[in-house]
C-alpha cells in the first residue's frame, strides 16, 4: 500500500468539475517525474504567486477595520446633534488642535449623519468635558449637560502623536457619547504614518475616489505626504468614513 505523505494531500482543492474531491498524489507518482506530477507541482507552487499578483484583498473600511468600534445597537442618525469638543492636544503642537478639529467638522458635515456645533478651547466647559470623563460622576455631568449644548451627543477626543518630519506622523483618539444615556456610540484609536506604504496606497484613493481637484494628481498626492494641512483632512476624511454603517 502506498503511504501518503501530509504535504502531497490538497495539492488542489476543487476538481475542474466542480466537486469537493481532493486529488491526491501517490508516493509513486510523486517520487516519479511524470507528466501529471511535474504539473501538479507546478501548479502549487505557481498558483500562490498567481493570487498574490492578479488579486487584491477585499478593500476593509480603508485599512481602519481594526482601529475603531461602532456600537451596533445605537443608530447616529437618532443624535440628531452632537457637540465636536476641540481635541485636546499631547502633541507639543498647539495649532494642531483647531486645524484638526475643523478638518473633522468638514469630514463629519459630509457625511449628512448628524447636526454639528464646535465647542472650543476658550469655552468655559471646554475643560471640564475633558477630564475624568471615564468616572462615573464625570458620565453623570455629561448627562446634565445635554440642555446645556443642546446636543444629543459629544464627540471628544486627544492629539496623541504628531510629528512633521522626517515624515508626517499624527495619532487621534476619538470617543462619540450618547448625552442620554451615557453609552459610547463610537471610538477610534489610530496613528496615520505617512511613510507607511499602505497610507500612501489610501491616500491614493482617496484623490481618485473622493475628492474633485484641479491639478495633477500626483503633485496633490505628494503634497498631502508633506502638508500638515492636507494631511489632517486626509486623517479626517478617514476617520468620517468609519461612521458610515453602510459600508461596514
Amino acid at each position: 500500500m502506498n503511504r501518503t505523505l501530509p504535504w502531497q494531500v490538497n495539492a488542489m482543492r476543487h476538481s475542474p468539475t466542480g466537486s469537493d474531491r481532493f486529488f491526491v498524489l501517490s508516493s509513486d507518482q510523486a517520487a516519479r517525474p511524470g507528466r501529471m506530477g511535474r504539473v501538479l507541482l507546478w501548479t502549487m507552487v505557481l498558483l500562490p504567486a498567481a493570487l498574490l499578483c492578479g488579486c487584491e484583498a477585499p478593500r476593509e473600511d480603508g485599512g481602519m477595520a481594526n482601529s475603531f468600534y461602532l456600537n451596533p445597537y445605537k443608530n447616529l442618525n437618532n443624535l440628531g446633534r452632537i457637540a465636536l469638543v476641540e481635541l485636546n492636544n499631547s502633541s507639543g503642537h498647539p495649532q494642531m488642535s483647531t486645524d484638526l478639529t475643523d478638518a473633522l467638522f468638514m469630514a463629519l458635515q459630509k457625511k449628512q449623519l448628524f447636526g454639528l456645533t464646535i465647542v472650543r478651547q476658550d469655552n468655559p466647559d471646554w475643560r471640564s468635558l475633558q477630564e475624568n470623563l471615564d468616572s462615573l460622576q464625570a458620565l453623570k455631568q455629561l448627562l446634565t449637560m445635554r440642555d446645556t449644548l443642546k446636543c444629543n451627543g459629544l464627540l471628544i477626543g486627544t492629539i496623541t502623536e504628531y510629528t512633521p518630519y522626517p515624515h508626517m506622523t499624527i495619532g487621534l483618539r476619538l470617543k462619540l457619547l450618547d448625552l442620554t444615556d451615557g453609552q459610547l456610540v463610537w471610538g477610534l484609536e489610530q496613528i496615520w504614518d505617512s511613510s507607511d506604504r499602505s497610507i500612501q496606497k489610501r491616500i491614493r484613493h482617496y484623490f481618485s475616489n473622493d475628492l474633485r481637484l484641479f491639478g495633477p494628481p500626483p503633485l496633490e498626492e505628494e503634497l498631502v505626504l508633506v502638508s500638515p494641512l492636507k494631511f489632517g483632512r486626509f486623517v479626517a476624511y478617514e476617520v468620517a468614513e468609519t461612521l458610515d454603517r453602510e459600508k461596514r
